[in-house]
C-alpha cells in the first residue's frame, strides 16, 4: 500500500468507531421511547421512520445511491427495534407468502416474524404485540375476511404497508425441461395472472390453494407442476423463476394493516379507520356523511360487508377511512355528531399515512 494512504485508513477507522458510538446511542434512546411508550400504552409508530427515509432520500448527495442507504439505514433501524419487547410479528402462515413479505418490509429484516393460523386471535390472546394482514389488491379488491374479523375484534389498526406485487412462475430443479401440466397458486394470483397464464399456459390444469406459499411448498414434491408466487417464496423455498413478473397488470398493489391493542399518537399525517352501523332507513346515509362535509373531512375510502345476523337481513355495516387522527377536534366533532344522529360508532385505529415515495 502506498504510505500516502495510510493516514486515510486511520481516519476511516476512526469514522467507523464514531458510527459504532452512534448506532450504539441510537439503540439506547429507542430503547428509553419503547419504555415511554409503554406506560403511555402507545403503540410502534412506522410513520416518523417513513418520513425519516424519505428526508434522507432528498439529503442524499451520494456516492451511495439512494437504493444502497436505503438498505444500510433499514438495517439500522430494524436492529435497533430488537430492543424492543415482544418484537415479533404475527401473520397468516405458511412461510414465504407476501403477507410476511409486507411485516419485513414494515419492520425490517432484523425483526422475528411468526405465521400464525389466526392473526387477529393471536395478537388479541397478547400472545405477540403485532400482526399484520392484507385489507386491499389494486386489482382485485378488498379481502373480505379482513374486514369482517373487525366486526367482532377491539384490535387496532396502528399502520399500514403497500407492496408491489409481483407475480413468478416456479418451478423446481427436477422439472426444468419438463411440460408444466399443473400450475399451483392461491386463488386471487390466478385472476391477477388471467390473461398470461391464457397466452402461455391454456391446457395446464390450474389448482387453487390457500396461500402462493403452500404453492411453491407443492411444486418441491409435485412432478411436471409450477407455482405462481413472489420473490420470497422463490428464495425461501429455493425454486426457479421460470418467467418473471406474469402478473397482467403492471401496477399491482396489495395494502396490508398492522394490528396492536394499543393507540398511536398523532403525528400529523394521519388516517382513521371507523366502523359504522346505522338502520336502513330513508336518509340514513346522507345523516352519516353530511357531517364529514361540513367538517371537510376527506373520506378516502368507504367499504361495506353484510352485518351479523341480529340486524337483520339486508343490512350492512359500513367501514369507512378518513383524513385525519381520531383526537383532531374536527375528527372529535364529526363522530360526535354521528353517534347523536343514531349510528353505532367503533373507531378501528388512527394510524400515519405511508408516504407513496419511498428511497
Amino acid at each position: 500500500m502506498n504510505k500516502k494512504f495510510k493516514p486515510y485508513i486511520k481516519y476511516i477507522g476512526n469514522i467507523d468507531y464514531q458510527i459504532l458510538k452512534l448506532i450504539s446511542h441510537r439503540a439506547k434512546l429507542v430503547s428509553q421511547i419503547q419504555l415511554a411508550d409503554d406506560k403511555q400504552n402507545c403503540s410502534y409508530n412506522n410513520g416518523h421512520e417513513d418520513r425519516y427515509f424519505y428526508s434522507i432520500k432528498t439529503s442524499n448527495k451520494g456516492p451511495l445511491s439512494n437504493k444502497v442507504l436505503s438498505k444500510i439505514f433499514k438495517s439500522i433501524v430494524s436492529a435497533c427495534l430488537k430492543f424492543k419487547k415482544k418484537s415479533q410479528v404475527a401473520y397468516l402462515g405458511p412461510e414465504g407468502t407476501f403477507t410476511q413479505q409486507a411485516v419485513l418490509k414494515y419492520f425490517g429484516k432484523s425483526i422475528k416474524s411468526i405465521p400464525v393460523k389466526d392473526v387477529f386471535r393471536t395478537i388479541e390472546n397478547k400472545i405477540y404485540n403485532y400482526g399484520v394482514v392484507p385489507v386491499e389488491n389494486s386489482t382485485e379488491g378488498i379481502v373480505n375476511n379482513t374486514f369482517d374479523s373487525f366486526i367482532s375484534s377491539n384490535l387496532k389498526i396502528c399502520g399500514e404497508i403497500i407492496l408491489s406485487i409481483h407475480h413468478h412462475l416456479l418451478i423446481d430443479k427436477q422439472n426444468i425441461n419438463k411440460n408444466i401440466d399443473k400450475i399451483y397458486s392461491h386463488q386471487q394470483s390466478f385472476s391477477q395472472c388471467r390473461d398470461w397464464l391464457k397466452n402461455n399456459y391454456p391446457n395446464a390444469k390450474k389448482i387453487a390453494v390457500a396461500s402462493n406459499a403452500e404453492a411453491s411448498n407443492l411444486t418441491q414434491y409435485k412432478k411436471n407442476s409450477a407455482a405462481i408466487a413472489g420473490d420470497l417464496a422463490a428464495s425461501y423455498y429455493s425454486l426457479i423463476k421460470l418467467a418473471k413478473n406474469i402478473e397482467d397488470r403492471i401496477n399491482n398493489y396489495t395494502r396490508f394493516l398492522i394490528l396492536s391493542d394499543k393507540d398511536v399518537a398523532p403525528t400529523g399525517y394521519d388516517k382513521t379507520y371507523l366502523m359504522i352501523y346505522i338502520n336502513n332507513q330513508i336518509g340514513s346515509f346522507y345523516l352519516l356523511i353530511e357531517p364529514f362535509y361540513r367538517y371537510n373531512i376527506n373520506i378516502l375510502r368507504l367499504t361495506t360487508r353484510p352485518a351479523p345476523e341480529n340486524k337483520g337481513v339486508w343490512n350492512y355495516i359500513i367501514f369507512l377511512e378518513i383524513k385525519g387522527h381520531r383526537k383532531s377536534k374536527l375528527v372529535e366533532k364529526t363522530l360526535e355528531e354521528i353517534y347523536l344522529r343514531g349510528a353505532e360508532l367503533k373507531i378501528l385505529g388512527s394510524f400515519p399515512e405511508q408516504l407513496t415515495k419511498r428511497i
